[in-house]
């Protein structure tokens, strides 16, 4: 059952009506295994860290109906985040069963717990269908990016992502973008970095802007309906990831269905346990983390 919403979910504070996504399909699923991980970043969307438990570690049994339910409703493609979801013991079992399924992408650090599981998904770079990496590689140079990860971690990060590569493993980096940034430039030394390691000059880069820490709230700009058609276009509004993926979280014990990968920290997000009825639950634009979406086409997905 869908929870009743507050006056902001349904309007903005100067009394305009809220900027809506209406979902149109479900092309991802993605599954959160939770908020434990190896690593204490300062920055972390998702307030993860070694042994926090905001979110529950997610199992197998957890997730399997979710899947077959998302194959029955035409989903292409399973994602996985967290945390770290190596983190998770039951993960690579997880993502061989999705993996049988559907193309799965998989967020992570690289470091540590990605190394220790090598062994038990190396299989899966050649299976039925595609599985793919998307590590974290904050900025082209080390300093910068283990000033918040820890000594070392750019290194061990960027081994994980080759071993990955050499098995035939799809991979992608994820990097930070900084205020009035050359993403030219920017993009020019991660394909310098690449090719000394070895790894194609063209590898995707996703970029995301400082999306703040959970259950914080940064003034940023309200999004009104008048917003949504006077800025965007149906084109464009179908690109909102709330448009077409949903995530699972664990919390409490229980599965909940949300519209999108950043809005696990707002009650109001969580939709409930069926991921069918979600599918015609229309998404209100009032989390500041949608404003990235909106202003910037900030996105999770890679499709």
């Amino acid at each position: 059952m869908i929870q009743a919403r507050s006056q902001a979910w349904q309007c903005t504070p100067a009394g305009e009506p809220r900027g809506f996504i209406e979902p149109e399909t479900l092309r991802e699923l993605w599954f959160h295994t939770g908020t434990n991980c190896n690593l204490s970043c300062s920055f972390c969307l998702e307030g993860a860290g070694p042994g926090v438990a905001r979110l529950d570690e997610m199992t197998l049994e957890d997730a399997a109906p979710y899947m077959e339910t998302a194959v029955r409703l035409g989903v292409g493609r399973f994602c996985f985040t967290g945390g770290e979801p190596f983190m998770a013991s039951g993960f690579p079992a997880m993502l061989e069963y999705a993996a049988s399924l559907r193309p799965c992408l998989v967020l992570t650090n690289a470091t540590r717990p990605l190394s220790g599981a090598l062994g038990s998904i190396a299989h899966l770079a050649h299976g039925r269908n595609a599985v793919s990496f998307r590590v974290s590689l904050d900025h082209p140079d080390p300093e910068r990016h283990d000033a918040a990860r820890g000594k070392g971690s750019f290194d061990r990060a960027l081994r994980g992502l080759s071993a990955l590569y050499t098995l035939g493993f799809g991979v992608s980096v994820a990097r930070h973008a900084d205020k009035e940034e050359d993403a030219a430039a920017v993009s020019r030394r991660y394909a310098a970095l690449f090719r000394k390691a070895g790894l194609p000059e063209n590898l995707t880069l996703v970029a995301f802007p400082d999306l703040g820490r959970p259950e914080t709230s940064p003034e940023v700009p309200q999004i009104s309906a008048d917003c949504m058609t006077r800025y965007h276009t149906a084109e464009s509004r179908s690109r909102f990831m709330c448009a077409f993926s949903k995530m699972m979280v664990k919390r409490n014990g229980e599965m909940q269905v949300l519209p999108c990968t950043l809005v696990d920290d707002d009650a109001e997000y969580y939709f409930g346990n069926d991921l069918e009825a979600v599918m015609r639950e229309p998404v209100s634009l009032r989390h500041h983390r949608c404003f990235s979406c909106f202003a910037f086409g900030a996105s999770c997905s890679e499709s």
